[in-house]
């Protein structure tokens, strides 16, 4: 296994940009895993501006909804490869079993998450994941919201133990916490 880095913090706190930054300090060429679903024209926007952000740094974009492990496992010689974020990620599994009509719980969040450790542990250079910390406000209202919170948690919490490095972003200024 290369090297992981779980980058973590609030909503709009500076997590990409500081995964840019890292990402963009190493030699080329990157690959960035973009996981944000097409669902409105404000997305759109954003996710242009994001892409015009990465235009200079040799990036290639792959946009992934939800098998990301197999887009590592075709990256897996690329010098960087940039996740963002596990966030969506979950909320796509969550949705895609919903829309199938199927149950989505801790237990296949795990598997999720095991088969994307794998695929971590066969890349050869560094992987950078972007991650929101979910943890730190209310109990949401609400079964299927407080299901979501849950399953990022055990995602973060999956992916920090597998970590090399784990930055908590506050503000826009990163602090090391592993």
């Amino acid at each position: 296994m290369g090297r992981l880095i779980l980058v973590t913090g609030g909503a709009r706190s500076g997590k990409s940009d500081f995964a840019l930054h890292i990402a963009e300090e190493l030699p080329g060429p990157r690959c960035f895993i973009a996981t944000c679903p097409l669902v409105d024209s404000e997305m759109e926007e954003r996710i242009a501006r994001h892409r015009l952000e990465r235009a200079a740094g040799e990036w290639i974009t792959v946009e992934e909804q939800v098998n990301i492990a197999v887009v590592l496992q075709e990256h897996c010689t690329d010098p960087v490869c940039l996740v963002d974020c596990l966030t969506l990620w979950v909320n796509n599994l969550l949705y895609h079993a919903e829309k199938a009509k199927k149950i989505f719980s801790d237990t296949e969040l795990r598997q999720q998450c095991d088969g994307l450790l794998q695929a971590l542990a066969l890349h050869q250079g560094t992987v950078i994941c972007v991650t929101n910390e979910v943890g730190m406000g209310i109990v949401p209202d609400n079964p299927s919201a407080r299901l979501y919170r849950d399953l990022v948690g055990r995602c973060n919490r999956m992916l920090a133990a597998a970590a090399n490095e784990v930055y908590l972003i506050s503000c826009g200024i990163p602090l090391r916490v592993k």
